[in-house]
């Protein structure tokens, strides 16, 4: 049973509209700002001069992602835990699979996309997010009961982890590793692991942290630069230094949407992890606190979801909520963190604004999945049923 009051508290609607609203404006915008951030690189490298050339393909990844949520929106969430393993098992593969020699495609030294030929490349780390968040929540709810014990709770998760860090370091994708890692250990946390085996687990992964920096030439260059980008300012610290520059000249209002001087070569990454320094730069402040407050706002409905699923007995619908929540929040974070220097540069892009199929696909299914579980959550308060069925009929005010 759950309280009265989080049922006086909660609309009746059939779908969370204002989490529809700023997802779907954190995708508007993203395109927008993508098309007006790769528009000469597109032109430079396109023989046709096709500076619409990334605009169309960021539309195509944007309308499989939407129709591939709209086909998760109808799968009841029982169904989701039940394929969890089976999922986070391919993702494993995939994981596995890029790391081979003329399979996995490798750019500027990392070896981290599929190519599936005109419909780019496929990143495994990417949907490995997701499905971490499916298998994290399941593995938590079927091990409750052992969640205390070392042996029984912790040790075969952390097992897997391991594995999953070594293939993405392998890579390498230290960010992917990073958000991967926080996703898990929230959803532990979450699900009630032992109070000391988080806090030696935290203490261990700091240490770990430092010395994967320390024993990488090109990690600790990034750190140094970080902390004074202008030190080095046509070396490790080009991209932060050319980033700041960028939010400098938007200063409040911007210079004006596709006016951007940073993103003519001098920006690497314009349009895929620097994508919000170009939206400083050309919305100014205003544009860059609409995205922070549209993150802010998608992360707190997700923590708010799950917390509801949980007053139902929900666990895994809980659990899954705040998976996603923790997913948007800390990459977006980290992202947002790099490019305004409060961070080490790191290879991780904007959820659901950044150029990127396979990221744009995950970012979908994700927020699919937590619509599907607010959706279930506002049927139980209504008193009806939930199946694929009552998805569609929903929007026409039908019970089923």
């Amino acid at each position: 049973m759950f309280h009265n009051a989080a049922l006086k508290r909660t609309a009746l609607t059939p779908y969370d509209w204002g989490l529809v609203f700023a997802s779907l404006a954190l995708l508007m915008i993203g395109l927008v700002m993508v098309y007006s951030a790769s528009v000469p690189t597109a032109e430079a490298k396109s023989a046709a001069n096709q500076s619409a050339f990334y605009l169309i393909r960021h539309s195509m990844y944007l309308v499989i992602g939407l129709g591939a949520g709209y086909a998760a929106l109808q799968i009841p969430i029982d169904t989701w835990q039940k394929l969890s393993p089976i999922l986070f098992m391919l993702g494993a593969a995939a994981l596995v699979i890029v790391l081979i020699p003329f399979i996995g495609r490798e750019v500027n030294g990392s070896r981290r996309w599929i190519p599936l030929g005109p419909l780019g490349n496929f990143q495994p780390s990417e949907l490995m997010k997701f499905a971490t968040i499916l298998y994290a929540a399941d593995y938590t709810v079927r091990k409750a009961a052992h969640m205390q014990s070392l042996k029984k709770g912790f040790l075969p998760m952390f097992l897997v982890m391991l594995f999953l860090g070594a293939m993405l370091l392998l890579e390498p994708d230290f960010g992917a590793f990073v958000v991967i890692v926080f996703i898990a250990l929230a959803i532990l946390f979450l699900g009630g692991l032992n109070a000391r085996l988080f806090v030696g687990l935290i203490v261990l992964l700091a240490i770990g942290f430092v010395l994967l920096v320390v024993l990488s030439p090109y990690r600790l260059a990034r750190v140094t630069s970080y902390l004074n980008p202008w030190s080095d300012p046509y070396g490790a610290g080009y991209q932060l230094s050319h980033a700041l520059i960028a939010f400098g000249s938007g200063e409040f209002t911007g210079v004006g949407l596709g006016d951007s001087v940073e993103k003519l070569f001098y920006l690497p990454e314009a349009y895929t992890d620097f994508l919000l320094a170009v939206t400083g730069e050309e919305l100014g402040l205003i544009g860059v606190m609409t995205v922070i407050g549209l993150f802010a706002w998608l992360t707190w409905r997700a923590f708010s979801i799950g917390w509801q699923a949980g007053l139902m007995g929900r666990n895994y619908a809980a659990l899954v909520a705040q998976g996603v929540g923790v997913w948007m929040g800390v990459q977006s974070f980290i992202n947002m963190g790099v490019n305004l220097g409060l961070l080490p540069t790191k290879g991780l892009t904007l959820p659901l604004m950044s150029y990127g199929g396979s990221g744009i696909i995950a970012n979908c299914l994700a927020l699919a999945v937590l619509l599907r579980i607010d959706f279930e959550n506002r049927c139980m308060m209504k008193g009806s049923t939930f199946g694929p069925r009552s998805v569609r009929l929903a929007g026409e005010g039908k019970r089923t």
